[in-house]
């Protein structure tokens, strides 16, 4: 039976992407770690690689291809012994197939080994996938997904796809376990969906029309500006923000950062003010444990390293890759780091697991000129820094006298299901205090 190859998950949050180039046509034999395709997904181009042997034997969905769901049919493989008669008639739309991509079947079951279709990295672990006498038992999205509605256990079916792979028929045509009834709905309730569609906004047909008589071009919506877009208006509506403010003076700050690129030059480093920021924030998350947590549905997850996110503007939209146990790592080691992941970002060359993962973040506009803004929090993240331009403004000293400094205002939003008014505070004045004391951030 020939192998439907599916539109893989590429990283946590792909729905659906791009099918970019193939690098196979029809006929073409392909071994076990052979780049098949790039795919765009709304973070990065990746490179896609195969997990079994065959010929190529058709290609259902051309390159350049856009809105490829995750899942759907994108070529048939076929293995010894089987031709292209074998094939035949295949829509590029599965819900339930044999594939060989492998990252697909990983996106419900368990992250795949390096190189199945994430390029030279693995991206952030999924959920283990069901197993048997330790054992693992593979079976299609659907088939599980069926399963866990019919409470059917995944060990005591017996699959009847290629290498004993579970699919449809087999869940489908196994003894249903009784379901709970699911209570009834209240009378008085909306109907489901309302508060969303209404939360949207107005629909396209109305907008087109309000500016009908007004000249404009329509701007086709890439995979990334949806994704910002569906995401930061769920953060927005489901997400109890609250704000704190406070200025920082950045005069200590500056004259010690101007002595230390001083003693760093002859080794080609350059600190600046966003990697003190960095290692500030990394430090307070220590400093007031309990803030570097992240809502969980029904419970906080409490982490024991700063794992801090930094905002890195790219063309149409923006990433925000992780800086990993932050707190333990000098200046220099994150502002080399930080280099790297924004010049990889703008060029869309981060891994999924780059940019996923964190408790907290940064957002840094200081340096566009704007002297103050309010951040949204981009889930599951508790919190995230606004920072503004530093400004020289009066500034009264210890002893009274008035004098001209340089002034930071930030903005720190914070998710209130995790982190409460006092608590925030705590978390903002220990930031203002490693950026006013910045020689303490290096003992």
């Amino acid at each position: 039976m020939p192998t439907e190859i599916l539109m893989p998950a590429l990283s946590p949050t792909m729905e659906e992407g791009t099918l970019a180039k193939w690098h196979v046509k029809e006929g073409d034999k392909v071994s076990s770690g052979d780049i098949m395709a790039e795919i765009e997904t709304d973070k990065a181009t990746m490179e896609f690689e195969a997990v079994d042997e065959g010929v190529m034997g058709k290609i259902i969905v051309p390159e350049g291809t856009e809105g490829v769901k995750v899942n759907d049919v994108i070529a048939v493989l076929l293995e010894e012994g089987e031709s292209a008669d074998d094939i035949g008639d295949v829509s590029a739309k599965s819900d339930d197939a044999s594939s060989n991509a492998a990252p697909a079947e990983a996106s419900d079951q368990t992250a795949p080994e390096k190189g199945h279709g994430r390029g030279e990295t693995d991206a952030t672990p999924a959920p283990a996938a069901p197993s048997k006498d330790g054992e693992r038992i593979f079976a299609s999205p659907l088939a599980r997904r069926i399963a866990a509605d019919k409470g059917l256990d995944l060990a005591d079916i017996k699959g009847s796809g290629p290498r004993g792979r579970i699919v449809k028929a087999d869940v489908e045509n196994a003894t249903a376990a009784p379901k709970a009834a699911a209570p009834a709905a209240k009378a008085d309730a909306p109907a489901a969906g309302g508060g969303a569609a209404m939360a949207a906004g107005p629909s396209t047909d109305a907008v087109l029309k309000t500016y009908a008589d007004r000249p404009f071009e329509e701007v086709k919506l890439d995979g990334m500006r949806k994704t910002i877009a569906a995401r930061l208006t769920e953060a927005k509506q489901s997400v109890p923000h609250f704000y704190l403010r406070r200025d920082i003076q950045l005069d200590a700050l500056m004259k010690f950062r101007s002595q230390l690129n001083k003693q760093l030059e002859p080794r080609g480093v350059k600190l600046s003010v966003n990697d003190f920021i960095i290692k500030a924030c990394a430090l307070a998350l220590q400093q007031v444990p309990d803030a570097n947590a992240v809502w969980a549905g029904d419970r906080t997850l409490k982490f024991e390293k700063s794992d801090v996110a930094v905002a890195v503007a790219i063309e149409g939209g923006l990433f925000t890759p992780v800086l990993r146990d932050a707190e333990m790592k000098s200046l220099s080691a994150l502002s080399a780091e930080m280099k790297d992941l924004a010049t990889r970002a703008r060029d869309r060359k981060l891994a999924p697991h780059e940019y996923a993962g964190g408790s907290f973040a940064i957002s840094n506009l200081g340096m566009f000129g704007i002297d103050n803004f309010d951040a949204i929090i981009n889930p599951p993240h508790s919190a995230i820094l606004a920072v503004g331009a530093g400004v020289k403004k009066p500034i009264v000293g210890a002893d009274g006298e008035l004098a001209v400094g340089t002034v930071m205002s930030t903005t720190l939003s914070v998710d209130h299901r995790v982190i409460d008014g006092a608590l925030g505070a705590n978390l903002l004045n220990a930031i203002k205090d490693n950026l006013e004391n910045p020689m303490t951030m290096l003992a």
